[in-house]
Parts: structure tokens; C-alpha cells; sequence
């Protein structure tokens, strides 16, 4: 844990301490800055691949065949989720990899809902910062 001086907050590597509140915007650009170093092409690079594997990380969950290939694509949608800042996504996919054995429920199919929503507000937050760039 790191403490950031200008905000007087803690911070994680792992996003903001508490997952389920959420930060305003869609993806943390601050918290993606930190790990680019401020190198914009990198973050641009980042946010890139981010954007192109989610609706692949979408289709798998929705294709899942077992408990385990849900997991592991609730897993990866998580992790890369976090390395960007986008934490609803990351937060929705967390919740996501706990219904794993129970993933035939109508509490699953609303879980993908919802994260189709965060991956739509997410991808047109990326789009419209490139644009501003």
C-alpha cells in the first residue's frame, strides 16, 4: 500500500480499496497514468488491447462450458480490468468469478448484463478520450 500525498488517500496497486464504490469515470486514468509512467503512446497501446479484448472476455463468459472456463474468464476480465482502472468492470467481475459454480442462474445472466453496460460506458469513455487527445 502507497499512500498518495496529493489526495492524502491510500492507494493499491489493485484499485481503490473498497471495489464497490466505484470511481466517477469509467476508466481511472490517473491510476493507468501510474503505471505508463505518464507515456502516453503506452497508454494509448494499453487502452487499445484493453478495448479489443472485451467483448472477446463478453463471448466467454456467455460461452462458458463449465464452472472453470467461467472462472478463468471472470478471472482474466477482472485482472486486466484493474490494470487499467476501470473498476466497475473489475468490481461486476469479481462478482462474476464467485458465481462460478452456480453460473446456469438468472443472477448470472444479470451479472453479464450489467457488465455488458460497464464495458459499453467504458469503450466510449476510451474512444472519446482518444478523440480529445
Amino acid at each position: 500500500m502507497m499512500i498518495d500525498a496529493a489526495q492524502g488517500r491510500s492507494i493499491s496497486p489493485h484499485g481503490p480499496e473498497r471495489l464497490d464504490l466505484p470511481s466517477e469515470k469509467p476508466v481511472d486514468l490517473d491510476h493507468l497514468r501510474r503505471y505508463t509512467l505518464g507515456d502516453k503512446a503506452l497508454e494509448d497501446e494499453v487502452l487499445g488491447l484493453f478495448l479489443a479484448q472485451l467483448p472477446e472476455a463478453i463471448a466467454s463468459l456467455k460461452s462458458a462450458a463449465n464452472p472453470r472456463d467461467w472462472k478463468i474468464a471472470a478471472h482474466g476480465l477482472k485482472g486486466s480490468s484493474r490494470a487499467v482502472g476501470a473498476w466497475r468492470i473489475a468490481t461486476l467481475a469479481q462478482e462474476a468469478e464467485a458465481l462460478a459454480a452456480v453460473r446456469e442462474t438468472e443472477e448470472c445472466r444479470e451479472t453479464i448484463s450489467r457488465l455488458e453496460a460497464a464495458v459499453s460506458e467504458a469503450s466510449n469513455f476510451v474512444r472519446a478520450f482518444a478523440e480529445r487527445r
